[in-house]
């Protein structure tokens, strides 16, 4: 069967250089619409359940919360484990899934069970499930500035505009509002005046619920024309004549509104019911806060962009760098939108790093074929298979995931797959050039190599072909093991075991059908012998006499090596002590405080830290808060 390759590739050699040429294109596609990050998810397959219940303290929310939820979630079919965390005015449960179900399935059958727990639960409460987002689903911070704008003001052009705008961008999940200090009417009763009025809070809060509204009141027909009817209650309606105070309108409209009692006692009239001025101040004020965002040593307010599974940081990123750009127009004058986190920059680092590393090794393996083997033409056609091989583990990283079988993103992991497979990728190429050197060197001699070589190339190739195809076959099986791995573990390394492995495939089958064709073609002229290079025989003459030596006298070298054996493999828990173990490096891009602390101690730290930070960075911003520990609709 590989005979027969080799000898269609030969014969055929347009077709098979043509293939590859369409090859390089799919992969440079492939490239292109493969889903890039820095680092492989690592998070758990979990769908996050949220539940409000303003004004209740930890003990509550987990009584009648956050007990009756995890208990019903977990018999869930594919639930591995439920974690559940109450504090005060919400709970927070993480149902975790195993790696085998699908993100919409576990989210679907969550949503399901939720419906039939309603009846549980006190009245008024809703459970929601969180954004379809991984846990590395942050890929945008911005904030919202703007010179003589309160933080109120801001936090209310966050939350009805920029962030609506920027939810509709594809690929984005949610946008959290983070920051500011959202604004609210107060209203402060009194309970003496409710006592001379005869009223009760509850009419207060009637009265409130019933006044801002519309009626509607069907049509009026005149002169073929029908005009709609209805009766606009809306507070502050007036605001839209044009004064530009709707703040303020709505509070005096609040202040007028009529608090009808339930119960309307004998002693008071129609006329005589008290407005809401009457019995209570109405103030503008801000929701107690429970998050801050900091940004050099100032208060800001801002967003935070959670990514949905299974999509492109850089292409997300992008169009709402895009979409940004086009708010930018109709914000009020002044207030701009500034990117204060993106991903972009590390992604393109790593990625980057990653990628020097991989074209270093490519052209360091070229340049030590063209030392050893002294013919250009020959080191050419050992250094094209490489990019091939690369770009055929992306065309195939690209299918698997069209196919729905692995999602397999570019990051530092697969493209180290690649870059550690150098050494190996380029021996099956360098084995059959160089067996088709030493075949057309017996037979042309110290003349110059022309002619159709087509059959001295074949049987060449036939010899070494099948051993090459079989020896890379081999190491493919070794990594069997690696895909076996789940968990954690199992996302980190089986990127790198997949694209390892379709590089040692790809270039097997490059080594017996495009290594053949090019050698018919580019192997001509004169062509030196082994000895003829100068590198080649410094090793010769330090190898002989080594290799005598051992052939000699095996004792000693067995010893050694079973020594290092024991030494470097038998106690790997020693070796752990000594030198420590993790399962990642350790990044420190932030601080982690003491929870229980109210925001204005929090604030106070936060600009101790940005002070301290000044002599080491030209821009700081930090985020402190429910918004950022986990809730992400937060203040």
């Amino acid at each position: 069967m590989i005979d027969r390759v080799i000898e269609f590739s030969i014969r055929n050699r347009t077709l098979v250089i043509l293939a590859g040429f369409l090859l390089a294109a799919w992969g440079v596609l492939a490239i292109y619409q493969t889903p890039v990050d820095a680092i492989p998810d690592l998070s758990e397959n979990q769908v996050i359940v949220f539940t409000d219940w303003m004004g209740h303290s930890p003990r509550e929310i987990e009584d009648q919360l956050t007990y009756p939820l995890s208990v019903n979630l977990q018999g869930l079919a594919g639930v591995r484990v439920v974690r559940s965390s109450s504090d005060f005015n919400f709970s927070m449960i993480s149902v975790i899934f195993e790696d085998s179900v699908n993100v919409a399935a576990a989210r679907q059958r969550v949503t399901e069970r939720l419906t039939r727990l309603s009846t549980l639960l006190p009245d008024g409460v809703t459970p929601q499930i969180g954004p379809e987002t991984p846990a590395t689903g942050q890929i945008f911070w911005y904030t919202v500035e703007g010179a003589g704008y309160d933080l109120g003001r801001l936090r209310a052009i966050q939350d009805w505009y920029v962030r609506y705008q920027l939810s509709a961008v594809p690929g984005v999940a949610e946008v959290a509002s983070v920051g500011g200090r959202p604004i609210e009417f107060q209203i402060e009763v009194d309970p003496n005046r409710l006592r001379a009025f005869g009223v009760t809070l509850n009419d207060v809060v009637h009265a409130v619920g019933r006044s801002n509204t519309t009626v509607g009141g069907h049509v009026v027909q005149k002169a073929n024309a029908e005009y709609i009817v209805r009766g606009i209650g809306w507070l502050g309606t007036a605001a839209d004549s044009g004064d530009g105070d709707e703040p303020g309108q709505i509070l005096r409209d609040i202040e007028q509104i009529v608090v009808r009692p339930q119960i309307r006692p004998p002693a008071i009239a129609l006329s005589q019911f008290p407005r809401i001025s009457d019995v209570a101040v109405v103030t503008i004020g801000s929701q107690p806060r429970r998050g801050v965002l900091e940004k050099d040593g100032q208060e800001v307010t801002g967003g935070v962009v959670l990514m949905r599974y299974g999509e492109n940081p850089l292409e997300v990123t992008r169009r709402l760098k895009e979409k940004i750009e086009q708010l930018q127009a109709g914000l009020p004058p002044g207030v701009r939108i500034v990117t204060c986190y993106d991903r972009t920059p590390l992604i393109h680092g790593a990625i980057g790093t990653v990628t020097g590393t991989l074209t270093e090794a490519i052209l360091t393996a070229t340049a030590c074929v063209l030392i050893v083997l002294l013919h250009f033409r020959t080191s050419f056609i050992i250094a094209v298979t490489l990019p091939l091989a690369t770009l055929a583990s992306f065309v195939l990283m690209w299918l698997l995931r069209q196919l729905g079988i692995a999602d397999i993103q570019t990051n530092i992991m697969s493209l180290a797959g690649i870059a550690i497979s150098i050494g190996v990728l380029v021996d099956s190429s360098i084995v059959m050039a160089e067996n088709v050197m030493h075949h057309l060197k017996r037979e042309f001699g110290d003349q110059a190599v022309r002619g159709d070589t087509r059959a001295i190339v074949f049987q060449a190739c036939r010899t070494v072909g099948r051993p090459i195809f079989f020896s890379v076959l081999i190491m493919l099986i070794s990594f069997i093991p690696v895909f076996a791995l789940g968990g954690m573990e199992g996302k980190m390394f089986r990127p790198l075991a997949f694209t390892k492995s379709f590089a040692l495939l790809a270039v097997a089958v490059l080594s017996i059908t495009l290594v053949p064709a090019l050698c018919t073609i580019f192997i001509k002229g004169r062509l030196r012998a082994e000895t003829d290079s100068w590198v080649v025989r410094s090793f010769v003459e330090v190898y002989r006499p080594v290799l005598s030596y051992l052939l000699e006298r095996p004792a000693p070298l067995l010893w050694i090596l079973s020594v290092t054996f024991i030494v470097g493999l038998a106690p790997l828990g020693i070796r752990w002590v000594f030198l420590g173990a993790v399962f990642l490096a350790i990044v420190a891009t932030g601080m982690a405080t003491r929870g229980g602390g109210a925001c204005a101690a929090v604030i106070v730290s936060l600009v101790v830290v940005a002070l301290v930070a000044d002599q080491h960075a030209d821009h700081r911003a930090a985020g402190v808060g429910d918004a950022i520990g986990g809730r992400p609709d937060g203040p």
